[in-house]
């Protein structure tokens, strides 16, 4: 294929671009009240949505980089509520300290449970990894649905998670669960109002993932 003579290509290195990117999204969010610890995560939660005000709507609770680190650095993985939550998180990251990435809504027996019950797949996949992923950091960008029967519970005692990302993205019911998540006193990372997102959830992980990775 002849692009021409005028064809320049690009010889900027991915990780350059990174770095610049970072330091405009610094320089325009201008000053803020997140500590050294969710900064990073905030950098990142801007750069995988463009979104200042997403970015700035990011609520943590006093625990949760602290709880997040500790998780992923006892090998107890992450739960996610989507595939495209899954697929996008940095694996090898998670595995170098022995935890895996797990999504459990498109298994057969939640499927078939969810159609028995006349209950969404995202209900039953939370009430499933609660019995599987025991101090797990739950990352939820897609389904309130998820994020609710998650606090439901958590309020009663049955699931005890070392983080909860919940970022869903929607017009029901996603404002009303964040607003419930941040009403919880265990490690949490969530916003306010009706964005959110995979690409939010995925971000906050690999956020955490990377300073856990750089404690050695």
């Amino acid at each position: 294929m002849d692009f021409g003579t005028e064809f320049k290509p690009l010889t900027v290195q991915p990780q350059e671009i990174e770095e610049r990117s970072f330091e405009m999204i610094t320089e325009e969010l201008g000053e803020h009240l997140y500590t050294d610890e969710q900064f990073p995560v905030v950098q990142r939660v801007i750069h995988a949505s463009a979104d200042f005000d997403l970015g700035r709507s990011l609520v943590f609770h006093r625990d949760a980089i602290q709880a997040g680190i500790n998780a992923i650095r006892a090998g107890k993985g992450v739960v996610a509520d989507v595939q495209m939550v899954q697929v996008g998180i940095s694996k090898p990251r998670i595995a170098k300290f022995g935890g895996d990435v797990r999504v459990y809504i498109s298994d057969p027996d939640v499927m078939e449970e969810a159609k028995r019950l006349n209950t969404t797949r995202a209900i039953i996949s939370i009430r499933k990894a609660i019995l599987e992923a025991d101090g797990a950091i739950y990352a939820i960008g897609n389904a309130p649905t998820a994020l609710l029967e998650l606090i439901r519970l958590v309020k009663e005692g049955a699931a005890k998670p070392g983080l909860i990302i919940g970022v869903p993205v929607g017009f029901v019911s996603a404002a009303e669960s964040k607003d419930e998540l941040a009403k919880l006193d265990i490690p949490f990372i969530t916003n306010i109002g009706r964005k959110g997102g995979s690409p939010v959830a995925v971000a906050t992980v690999n956020a955490i993932s990377l300073m856990a990775e750089r404690l050695g």
